[in-house]
C-alpha cells in the first residue's frame, strides 16, 4: 500500500512539473520614469516570457549601492530577478543562463549603453561583454 501511494505521490509531483515549467519568471524593472530604452528593455523581457513589474524612481543610485552594483558596472536601470541583479542590456541569454546556473554572485551587468544591445538602437559594434557582479574584482560572465 505504501508503494502505491508513493508512486501516486510522484506522478502527480511529476504531472505539476510542466506548469510550473510554464510558469513567466518575475522580474522588477527599476528605471528612470523618462527613459525611452529602459521602456523598450521591459517589453523586450516581456517578450522573452517575463513577468514584469516596473517601477520609476529618480533614485537608481541608491538601487545600484544596495544591490551592491560597483559604479564601473553600473547600467541604465537594474532588474531584480531571481534574487540577482541585472544591471544595464543584458541580452536574455546571459539572464537565463545566470537563472539555471545560479552561480553564487550578486548578479551580471552590461555596463553603460551599448548600441545594438537589447532595448537600444543601433547596431551591434562589437561583442557585449557581460560581467558578474560580486565581491572581488569584475570578471567576465559572457561575451554575447
Amino acid at each position: 500500500m505504501r508503494l502505491q501511494f508513493a508512486v501516486a505521490s510522484l506522478v502527480g509531483l511529476l504531472s505539476l512539473q510542466p506548469a510550473l515549467a510554464d510558469e513567466a519568471v518575475k522580474a522588477t524593472v527599476y528605471k528612470d520614469p523618462a527613459c525611452g530604452c529602459c521602456h523598450e528593455y521591459v517589453a523586450y523581457l516581456r517578450q522573452n516570457g517575463f513577468d514584469v513589474a516596473v517601477v520609476d524612481t529618480d533614485d537608481l543610485a541608491s538601487i545600484k549601492q544596495q544591490s551592491g552594483v560597483p559604479p564601473a558596472l553600473e547600467g541604465c536601470h537594474s532588474t531584480l530577478v531571481g534574487g540577482y541583479i541585472v544591471e544595464g542590456h543584458v541580452p536574455i541569454d546571459a539572464v537565463r543562463r545566470l537563472l539555471q546556473e545560479r552561480p553564487p554572485i550578486r548578479g551580471i551587468s552590461l555596463p553603460g549603453m551599448p548600441e545594438g544591445s537589447p532595448g537600444m538602437g543601433g547596431e551591434k559594434a562589437e561583442p557585449f561583454v557581460i560581467y558578474e557582479i560580486s565581491d572581488g574584482a569584475a570578471k567576465v560572465y559572457a561575451t554575447e
